[in-house]
């Protein structure tokens, strides 16, 4: 018989049945089906993030990922550029966490680390002016994936704030974005923990 559901009978998590839980684990997988076009929305809503800058916050995450592109990196490093400040909106504090933990179960380790961790790479180019540590990015150096979170910020995020440059509209990025939020969650062979590929083609590292 065709389950005809539209919500759980329980009021407290602790009450529900295993009938229930299988029946929102359907309705999550259908939810979770939606993310890319979620994202791809949000990445919209940039255009109306904090001012000041002479681009907006989606110009700079397309900006960045175009650089990406155009240096040959792969899709992973290309989807984290485009999506490494979408957290901007809802964690101004911390907007590096929140993009990294949206990309995290979906691109290599090495991508979501640096995703992770730009923000604080970040400040050798503006802390000191701020009363902020400038070399914040030191307690991670040692760390396999600091010499990308290095090159990554200056060869795509610093750079990005151009009004010039010739950046492509989010369409041309959004098949890329459906293409990782496909992927399964958490594959061990998407994460690939330990895993490196080079930014760009001119990469030393």
């Amino acid at each position: 018989m065709l389950d005809e559901r539209t919500a759980v009978d329980f009021v407290r998590m602790k009450d529900g049945t295993a009938e229930e839980y299988a029946f929102l684990q359907r309705e999550e997988a259908a939810f979770a089906a939606g993310t890319a076009e979620r994202v791809l929305a949000g990445l919209r809503a940039l255009e109306d993030s904090m001012g000041g800058y002479r681009v907006s916050r989606l110009d700079h995450s397309l900006q960045s990922a175009a650089r990406a592109e155009r240096d040959g990196a792969d899709i992973d490093w290309i989807f984290s550029a485009l999506l490494h400040d979408i957290g901007d909106a809802l964690a101004p504090h911390n907007h590096s966490q929140l993009a990294a933990s949206v990309v995290e179960p979906y691109v290599r380790e090495e991508c979501s680390w640096v995703v992770r961790h730009h923000g604080a790479f970040q400040m050798i180019y503006y802390g000191h002016y701020i009363g902020l540590d400038s070399h914040a990015r030191e307690r991670y150096r040692g760390n396999p994936h600091y010499p990308a979170c290095v090159e990554f910020c200056e060869r795509w995020d610093q750079a990005s704030f151009d009004p010039d440059y010739d950046t492509p509209p989010l369409e041309h990025f959004a098949p890329m974005v459906r293409e990782v939020f496909a992927r399964d969650a958490w594959d061990s062979a998407v994460i690939g923990k330990g895993v490196q590929r080079p930014l760009s083609r001119q990469s030393d590292r």
